[in-house]
């Protein structure tokens, strides 16, 4: 069966967590919900999130400020959802990556047409995105197949599922915790030594030295990336 998206809510005036918590949770998402810039961030790291409801008058910072910081290691959709009308916030928001900009109030039919609208656009970029090509690395996502250097390379399921959930956004940080979910789901009991055990199996198969490696990167204290042909 097919998880529920999870969405979640950034925003601190109670009243609007007590109205529309339950109002998405009736439409069948999974909802968390975040006060704070700060602690959006931290639950967006550790666990899955598929779309962003995104207050920007937040106690501890303007929400525009969060976008970016999102947009550096995520392409979850994001939908601000504000009382400030102003064509300028709207511009900046947007051009700062998110996707849909919502005046206060709004209605709960209308809100729900744009979160759908915004899943689909995602699917459908992740439709369009058969495979992923660097210079030695090829991934096809269809087939679940790998080469590296022209040469078919077998991994586990564990380890493809490792490799796909890095490629679908190479270039950007991956966190312990979300590579949990994407490899052993999100309710999974699974500590970051598993993490970095399937790492090193990984290596072992796609890097020429695994203890240099060049394609599958540590960022110390925070994840995983895989480098892309873009990155510097």
């Amino acid at each position: 069966m097919t998880e529920p998206a999870a969405i979640m809510l950034v925003d601190d005036e109670p009243q609007i967590a007590r109205w529309l918590s339950p109002a998405l949770r009736a439409a069948g998402y999974h909802v968390e919900h975040a006060e704070t810039g700060a602690a959006a961030l931290k639950r967006l790291a550790d666990t899955r999130c598929d779309l962003v409801l995104l207050d920007l008058g937040l106690p501890d910072m303007d929400g525009k400020d969060l976008i970016p910081r999102i947009r550096e290691w995520s392409d979850t959709p994001i939908i601000v959802i504000s009382a400030r009308d102003q064509e300028a916030e709207k511009v900046a928001a947007l051009d700062l990556g998110a996707d849909d900009f919502v005046n206060k109030p709004v209605g709960v039919d209308e809100l729900l047409a744009r979160i759908r609208a915004a899943l689909r656009n995602r699917a459908r970029r992740v439709a369009q995105q058969p495979a992923f090509r660097s210079a030695d690395l090829e991934v096809n996502f269809a087939a679940r197949r790998v080469w590296v250097e022209g040469v078919e390379i077998k991994l586990t399921p564990r380890e493809y599922d490792l490799l796909r959930a890095l490629a679908r956004q190479a270039g950007m940080v991956l966190t312990h915790a979300q590579i949990i979910g994407a490899v052993w789901g999100s309710d999974a009991n699974v500590e970051a030594q598993h993490v970095r055990v399937l790492m090193a199996q990984l290596r072992n198969k796609l890097e020429a030295d695994p203890s240099n490696p060049r394609l599958l990167l540590t960022e110390t204290g925070v994840g995983y990336r895989l480098k892309s042909d873009e990155d510097p």
